[in-house]
């Protein structure tokens, strides 16, 4: 079978006139390569178009994890330097997965391909438009599954510090029930009047008396359980108890208070009884506060991600993604002791737009700020009216952008982060989501300040709820 024959049943370009295809046929050249050969390296030119006869054609991107496949081409494909297009360098190898028969146009003739043959121009622009498409949803979702790499690993540790706590206090709280049930089998022993009965609620109250807002340091609380310790044994009393009273606030008033009406065996079984309560107390107020925080976190991660909306733009609060965002990436923060400051107005509008798209847009942009901070730097994020858009600002203190990189800085695959630390892509595509949101992105980048501003519009009608 002869070449043009061969394109005549070529998926993309088989309904060519026949005159056309036998153009093509005649300048440009049939190629071969084994399975493992590359046809484009990284960072080389595009030497030309290339039409896939037989065989696999993939493009791999190493984004510091090792090449990574990104699409593939197979027979009735077409790749490669196209009409109009901009594509200059690949972002990464393309590589022969099968044996693969191309038909290759170099990128000389392309300018009078265009010319002599229209009717396959058309269909190259439009299969063009198509790999743009690809591109654009490609990069998008590996952008997307990074940043939840990169989520799950902040949400693991996050998580996990709870976690921990509530196992440590039900581990806790089994022993200080068992305290509380036989002390409470001693207190009813002793047979107290409603005296004592009445020193032993004064004893209680004192016990749960609410905590100082600054709390005690270790040294002043091991002070503190060394001086209950003598007080119990100055009275000849089970200094084992002295750990758990030194936990309340419990007085050396309200304890000499009640020494001098209840004593001996039964003042035993009151301070182990109160002890145990407090105890228990404190530790379901922590089981309490840490299984919050799990709520929270679950909480900020499903308005982050926006994982139960459907993607309709609508007019939205930016507050509350602002916060998930900072909220998720508090474990990266914390791990640079990096300050996140926030200042949002409290009458701040709505915007028109869609969430989980301006969710993205905010972790990522937070994200590069805590990367391109020093140890103990800070971040700011605030966002204000101005005018009819709403201004949100991520701000750091790190160095700063080179003078001469900031024209490349939305460029895809351009990363000033070290290897395997950034795919170039996430400014690319906050850009993208950013102006699919009918916004503005824009920095300002010097020695101890950069500023990433997003410009959104007001959404008609209404104040944020």
């Amino acid at each position: 079978m002869d070449l043009v024959e061969r394109l005549a049943q070529h998926k993309t370009l088989g309904s060519a006139p026949r005159e056309e295809l036998a153009w093509l046929a005649e300048h440009g050249f049939l190629r071969r390569l084994a399975v493992g050969e590359v046809l484009s390296h990284k960072g080389q030119v595009v030497e030309g178009m290339y039409v896939i006869l037989s065989g696999c054609l993939a493009l791999f991107v190493d984004r510091g994890a090792g090449p990574q496949k990104l699409v593939e081409w197979r027979e009735g494909d077409v790749t490669g330097m196209l009409p109009y297009s901009r594509l200059v360098n690949p972002p990464g190898n393309s590589i022969a997965q099968e044996p693969l028969e191309i038909l290759e146009l170099h990128r000389d003739h392309l300018h009078e391909m265009i010319r002599e043959c229209v009717e396959v121009t058309s269909i190259l622009v439009h299969r063009m438009l198509d790999r743009a498409r690809l591109f654009t949803s490609t990069e998008l979702q590996n952008e997307k599954m990074i940043s939840l790499g990169k989520l799950s690993a902040g949400l693991a540790h996050e998580l996990n510090n709870p976690a921990s706590a509530i196992e440590r206090s039900v581990c806790l709280l089994t022993d200080r029930l068992e305290d509380l049930e036989n002390a409470a089998r001693a207190l009813e022993a002793a047979r107290l009047t409603d005296a004592q009965l009445a020193a032993v609620d004064a004893i209680r109250t004192a016990c749960l008396a609410k905590k100082p807002a600054k709390a005690r340091s270790p040294l002043e609380q091991v002070d503190r359980e060394d001086a209950i310790c003598d007080w119990l044994a100055g009275r000849g009393l089970d200094t084992a108890n002295a750990g758990l009273l030194a936990e309340t606030e419990v007085t050396f008033e309200a304890l000499n208070a009640l020494a001098e009406v209840v004593t001996g065996p039964a003042l035993n079984a009151v301070l182990r009884w109160a002890a145990a309560g407090c105890a228990v107390r404190s530790l379901a107020s922590e089981i309490q506060g840490c299984s919050m925080r799990i709520s929270s976190l679950v909480g900020a991660v499903k308005g982050f991600t926006h994982m139960d909306q459907a993607m309709v733009a609508e007019p939205l609060d930016p507050r509350p993604g602002l916060g998930s965002a900072v909220t998720v990436l508090n474990a990266k923060a914390r791990q640079k002791s990096v300050i996140v400051a926030m200042n949002l107005e409290d009458d701040l509008p709505r915007v028109f737009g869609f969430a989980g798209e301006l969710n993205q847009i905010w972790g990522n942009l937070l994200d590069n700020a805590l990367d391109a901070v020093p140890e103990g730097g800070r971040v700011e994020v605030s966002a204000r009216r101005e005018g009819q858009r709403v201004v949100v600002r991520v701000i750091d203190d790190g160095p700063g952008i080179p003078e001469a990189t900031r024209s490349r800085i939305f460029d895809p695959f351009f990363t000033t982060k070290p290897m395997g630390q950034g795919t170039g892509l996430g400014l690319d595509i906050a850009q993208r989501l950013v102006r699919h949101n009918d916004g503005v992105i824009e920095f300002e980048s010097q020695p101890g300040r950069t500023e990433f501003r997003v410009s959104l519009r007001v959404a008609d009608g209404g104040e944020a709820k």
